[in-house]
């Protein structure tokens, strides 16, 4: 799979914008704020249908319009696709696959299978459950229409019975239909709990070999799902937190609570581990990511490294840029120093400047520098 030309109009910082990329690794370089990112983000959009930011679709539009346009010309399997996405402020967004428009996000998925790599993956070891749940959530919906529908419901489901449960403190005669709410809960949260599992294991199947090479044999890795509840008892736990979620006016049980630990051994690495382990255990999830993707798909994706080769040593860099191998790679990065430092293959290489291309070239680094 590979991404052939990207088309933006009104979209962040580009009033327009026309790129067309190499099957192999192509570089978006120039100062911060230029617009780097802004490209990794259209592509992702036109992968999931979301920002890998959060941002809501009016934020992603030129401040001075109204709507914005993304058109990302693919190549899967030698046949040729479209994605059209039309974004509008005050309306929710419009997809069209080759002309044909589509009524849900999950017909988009699995046409364009990405994996985003930022600075900001680095840290899911030590930051939050939050950030774990939405990496573990960002791929499965890539990955699983299911997993996708589930966890749309679910998260419809919560809010409103969270709605009902702040309703409560006016109307007590609400109450009754607490356990409908807390039925269909249930329903939904059990698929997403047993995907889960499933993920869980199926990185652990990957992630092990790879952690050991780039700790140099040191380190063996193992991801623990710490889920909130089990399926078994999910039903039980979820009345008996009735009284308590009242009080709090929230939903206190259930999968939008779980977490994800990285052991070492006995040691947890979120709590104990040094940066670099941590760094390193980050590393070792996302090229997992990638190897997971392939499995699953039968394809490559699209790998898209937004200046995140900065933040790793040397050690780290080779690692990565050994990795990718024959997958179409998108790097952001304000300088090509360490590029060149590592003798790395480079097909294209785009220069951006203040939301516009200010250059590009194939061939040699050596060339352009």
């Amino acid at each position: 799979m590979i991404i052939k030309s990207l088309e933006l109009q009104n979209f962040r910082n580009y009033d327009s914008l026309n790129i067309y990329f190499s099957s192999g690794t192509n570089i978006l370089y120039g100062d911060n704020a230029q617009g780097k990112t802004n490209i990794l983000e259209a592509i992702y959009l036109s992968s999931t249908t979301k920002s890998h930011k959060g941002s809501k679709d009016k934020d992603i539009i030129n401040f001075e319009k109204e709507e914005a346009h993304i058109r990302t010309f693919l190549e899967k399997e030698g046949i040729e696709n479209k994605v059209d996405m039309h974004l509008r402020k005050n309306k929710s967004k419009g997809i069209a696959i080759n002309g044909q428009k589509i009524k849900k996000a999950a017909e988009l998925l699995g046409l364009l299978n990405v994996v985003f790599f930022s600075p900001e993956d680095l840290s899911i070891i030590k930051s939050g459950p939050a950030e774990r749940r939405r990496f573990v959530d960002m791929e499965l919906c890539q990955l699983d229409s299911f997993y996708l529908y589930n966890l749309n419901h679910y998260n419809k489901i919560v809010n409103q019975r969270n709605k009902l449960l702040k309703d409560m403190y006016f109307m007590p005669e609400l109450r009754d239909t607490l356990n409908i709410w807390d039925s269909q809960l249930v329903s939904f949260g059990s698929k997403i709990i047993e995907r889960r599992e499933l993920f869980v294991k199926q990185l652990n199947e990957i992630i092990y070999e790879i952690h050991k090479k780039l700790s140099g044999d040191k380190e063996n890795l193992c991801i623990c799902y710490e889920a909130d509840t089990t399926i078994e008892n999910y039903e039980q736990a979820l009345k008996a937190s009735q009284e308590r979620d009242i009080k709090l006016k929230q939903t206190t049980v259930g999968p939008h609570r779980d977490d994800f630990s990285f052991m070492e051994g006995t040691i947890d690495i979120r709590k104990f581990g040094s940066q670099g382990q941590q760094r390193t255990a980050a590393l070792s999830l996302k090229l997992s990511e990638i190897e997971l993707v392939k499995k699953m798909t039968k394809d490559n994706p699209v790998l898209l490294l937004d200046d995140v080769l900065s933040e790793l040593d040397s050690n780290r860099q080779n690692y990565l840029l050994d990795s990718i191998g024959d997958i179409q790679t998108i790097i952001t990065c304000t300088g090509l120093d360490e590029l060149i430092n590592n003798r790395f293959e480079i097909d294209k290489i785009f220069r951006i400047e203040n939301g516009s291309l200010a250059g590009n070239m194939d061939g040699n680094i050596d060339d352009y520098v």
